[in-house]
C-alpha cells in the first residue's frame, strides 16, 4: 500500500492500495481518481500503516483511504465502521475527518 502524509494545517493522510494507483472509475456522476501526486508516497507494508495510522490519529489528522486493503487495513484500526465505506465501480474508499 501507498502511504502518503501532506503536511497542512491539519495533517492528511492518504492511503491507496498500490494496485489502483493513477487509475479512475467511475460510476453515474460519482468519480473516485487516484491521483500519483495525492496518493503516491512510500510503498508501506500493513503493520507499519497500522502504526503510522494510530499515531496520525492521536494527532488529529484527516485520512483519504482507497482500495480493498487499505481499507481493510483502516477497519482493523477501528478508524473507520463499515457504515462509511463508499464504493465506486466496486472499489471502496472512505473519509475520516476527526
Amino acid at each position: 500500500m501507498f502511504l502518503n502524509i501532506i503536511k497542512s494545517y491539519r495533517d492528511v493522510v492518504a492511503i491507496c492500495d498500490k494496485e489502483i494507483l493513477g487509475k479512475k472509475f467511475e460510476e453515474g456522476k460519482f468519480q473516485l481518481n487516484v491521483k500519483e501526486n495525492f496518493y503516491k508516497g512510500d510503498l508501506i507494508d500493513e503493520q507499519s500503516i497500522i502504526k503510522i495510522i494510530k499515531k496520525m490519529a492521536a494527532e488529529d489528522a484527516t485520512f483519504n483511504i482507497v482500495g480493498e486493503k487499505s481499507v481493510n487495513t483502516a477497519l482493523k484500526v477501528e478508524i473507520i465502521s463499515k457504515e462509511e465505506i463508499g464504493r465506486i465501480k466496486g472499489i471502496p474508499f472512505a473519509l475520516v475527518l476527526f
